[in-house]
């Protein structure tokens, strides 16, 4: 178990090291150097290379790199001209609210699609189980922001009882009780991803349902009840594990096109005005901790699947 924690901590390592020298060269051949956003567009070319030369952009790119690795480990994520502050201030006043549209989205996509594909694996070719599945086929293969302008259409436009755009508050604790605006961004993730879940907890049920364990059980005449809450519930469950763990991600982003849509202030906007702004400390910011993310999320799921499947043996 050692060992294999070691391996896995060596991997992610060396995965994020990887993944931050490809996005830092990257963004630097696109945005070499924000001179010209600090010094404005009538700034000469002898004025924008003194403050290149001030600033160590014009250094080659394996010492900028250097210098950027030395201070993330010193929590220096950069800084942002285009929004004149630390690139660590402005994730820290959007992080909790993005944390809280995934977090929300997530628990609540649990809850309905855990009972929901086990209904369907029970109740498998019947009216109900064909209707749960075209609907979620047709949920998951329409696009987020096509989604949200339907629910947009129908709930704030036609039928005006919710908010069209998402609580522009920055307290977390009034966006949490502002459900008027908040809840069909939430309800527009939580579809989809009820969607996705839905499917996998049908499949992984269906073929839990197979088991002769599940067979002798209902021959020994336990109770359906029990059967599908001691047997088929947790066995079912272990690929949602690794479906939790990859959606760790989304805490950081909040779905970006969700956010951009409902003008939610979270992260995953502030990505959005970070790309038409050009803001190249931001952008390389969000996307090397998005892949540390990624990482976390499937180091966490392997963990979790292994504690809760004994079955399964780390080598």
């Amino acid at each position: 178990m050692i060992s294999y924690l070691i391996r896995r901590v060596g991997t992610s390592i060396v995965v994020v090291i990887g993944v931050s020298i490809a996005i830092f060269v990257l963004l630097h051949a696109i945005y070499p150097s924000p001179a010209r956003d600090v010094l404005g567009l009538r700034a000469s070319g002898t004025q924008i290379a003194a403050w290149n030369k001030q600033n160590g952009y014009d250094d080659p790119v394996i010492v900028q790199y250097a210098r950027y690795i030395n201070n993330l480990l010193h929590g220096n994520l950069g800084f942002s001209y285009a929004n004149n502050q630390t690139v660590l201030a402005l994730f820290q006043e959007r992080l909790a609210r993005s944390v809280y549209l995934s977090g929300v989205s997530l628990v609540l996509a649990l809850l309905i699609a855990v009972p929901l594909g086990i209904f369907q694996a029970v109740r498998r070719n019947s009216i109900g189980d064909n209707v749960a599945t075209s609907v979620a086929f047709v949920t998951y293969s329409m696009p987020v922001f096509f989604l949200g302008l339907i629910l947009i259409q129908v709930f704030a436009l036609s039928w005006p009882v919710l908010g069209f755009e998402a609580s522009q508050s920055t307290s977390l604790l009034t966006v949490m009780g502002d459900w008027h605006d908040m809840l069909l961004p939430v309800l527009t993730l939580t579809l989809i991803t009820v969607a996705s879940f839905s499917r996998y907890m049908r499949s992984s049920a269906m073929d839990v349902l197979a088991q002769d364990y599940i067979k002798v059980a209902r021959a020994k005449g336990l109770p359906e009840r029990l059967v599908l809450l001691r047997h088929l519930l947790r066995n079912a469950c272990l690929p949602m594990i690794t479906l939790i763990g990859l959606s760790i991600p989304l805490l950081l982003a909040g779905n970006l096109i969700t956010e951009y849509l409902f003008n939610y202030p979270g992260l995953g906007l502030l990505f959005f005005d970070s790309l038409g702004k050009a803001d190249y400390p931001v952008m390389l910011a969000y996307t090397l901790i998005g892949a540390v993310f990624v990482v976390a999320g499937n180091f966490v799921a392997d963990l979790a699947l292994t504690a809760a499947d004994p079955r399964i043996r780390l080598v």
